[in-house]
């Protein structure tokens, strides 16, 4: 009752219903785009490599669905991600950057500026991969290669990266969503259906008690994602009273949230590119003319086809990056000399070091929690494959990570929207 409610309210309100509607527009033409293959694809070709290249899949991901049929937007947002990732970490290193980060509204739309002008090349570069990648098939899937077709080819990949960047500012201008995320989730969502389709196909009496267990599964661990991304734990911050003139200021408690999984699915992110790497790299030299080559070549392959090593390794990486990243992104000393400039404290804590010890050790506590969810998440299609035996609708950690994320993250920001006009009408 309470979300038929919630979708009356948001259809009454004309501005609200008029940005969704163009959204959901901007989101119809992706799809539209991400059916248009490149010229000169051979589909087959390209549908015979995906099945056998797991790499390609999160290449896929962060493409929206464009990948598979290596359309005009095959690369997807995946560059501009990446040139978001690099700013960001490059902004902890360089105190020029750092400052530029701190200089409010200008200063985040000139490091927006600088993540498009990245993104260009790193488009590029990424094409190059994928066009490279893409021919050490047994059957090339791009028939003419030649220097000008090449060219063209990386052109049309880099100027479908900036189109579909273009769209998510659009989409994140009508505050109903972050544009990027979007555009994940639309692939994900699509890819459902055909999921469903292929199970349906093989589907018997015999499995029946199989998808039911796979269905509970599914609905708890969803659950679990939802309770984790949400969790936080708050500080109780406390501050002075200051008197100035006639006034007094301060006196008043509230509190510093920490959340769990502060890290997001960016652990998922890298263990997965460096996981992938090594097999990727191993396919390009079977063929080599020094048989020792040729033999470690096939052991790398076949080490990483091993769903118990691969399983464990994985869950190892994406533990040992959400430390590495959180310790990036969170300076306990910075928030400690803030909250010491504004006359902020933590009862019964000291401030300054002492306080900046007792975040970073509260932090690490919290975080054992978010990097064994996380790791977890990250190996679930392997655990409900081995317990159901349905492969048919697998879904990747980090692609149940990014449905859940975007999905709060959409609802907070419509709820934001309705609370705002309900205010200005009173």
């Amino acid at each position: 009752m309470r979300f038929i409610n919630k979708i009356h309210q948001i259809w009454k309100d004309h501005d609200l219903r008029r940005n969704i509607l163009f959204v959901l527009g901007l989101l119809a033409i992706f799809r539209l785009a991400a059916q248009v293959p490149v010229p000169g694809v051979d589909a087959q070709a390209l549908k015979d490599f995906f099945a056998s290249n797991q790499f390609l899949g999160l290449l896929n991901l962060f493409s929206g669905g464009g990948m598979e049929n290596f359309s005009i937007v095959a690369l997807g947002i995946g560059p501009y991600i990446t040139a978001s990732i690099i700013l960001q970490l490059l902004t902890m290193i360089i105190p020029a950057l750092e400052e530029i980060s701190k200089d409010g509204e200008s200063g985040r739309r000139r490091i927006n500026q600088y993540t498009r002008i990245l993104t260009v090349p790193l488009a590029y570069l990424q094409g190059f991969g994928v066009i490279k990648l893409l021919n050490q098939s047994a059957q090339s899937v791009i028939k003419d290669l030649s220097f000008f077709n090449f060219f063209a080819t990386l052109t049309v990949l880099a100027a479908g990266t900036m189109f579909l960047m273009w769209l998510g500012e659009l989409i994140t201008e009508k505050k109903v969503g972050n544009g990027i995320s979007l555009i994940i989730l639309a692939g994900i969502v699509t890819g459902i259906p055909s999921s469903v389709a292929r199970t349906l196909m093989v589907f018997n009496t015999s499995q029946f008690i199989n998808l039911l267990t796979f269905l509970v599964i599914a609905l708890v661990t969803i659950a679990g994602v939802v309770v984790i991304t949400e969790a936080q734990r708050n500080i109780p911050i406390s501050y002075a009273k200051r008197v100035r003139g006639i006034r007094m200021y301060g006196g008043m408690d509230t509190h510093l949230p920490l959340r769990v999984n502060q890290a997001g699915m960016i652990p998922i992110i890298f263990a997965i590119a460096i996981i992938m790497f090594p097999p990727l790299i191993a396919r390009l030299f079977l063929n080599a003319n020094s048989s020792f080559i040729a033999r470690s070549s096939q052991f790398v392959i076949d080490l990483f086809q091993n769903q118990v090593f691969y399983g464990i390794i994985y869950f190892v990486f994406v533990f040992g990056f959400t430390y590495f990243y959180t310790a990036v992104i969170f300076h306990p000393q910075q928030i400690a000399d803030n909250l010491q400039k504004q006359g902020g404290f933590v009862p019964g804590i000291r401030p300054g070091s002492q306080t900046a010890d007792y975040l970073g050790k509260v932090s690490n506590r919290i975080m054992l929690a978010g990097a064994v969810s996380l790791g977890l998440v990250a190996i679930l299609p392997l655990i409900i494959q081995a317990i159901t035996n349905v492969t048919t609708m697998t879904i990747s950690g980090a692609s149940l990570l990014i449905v859940v994320s975007v999905v709060l993250e959409t609802v907070r920001q419509i709820d934001s929207q309705l609370v705002m006009r309900d205010y200005e009408g009173l």
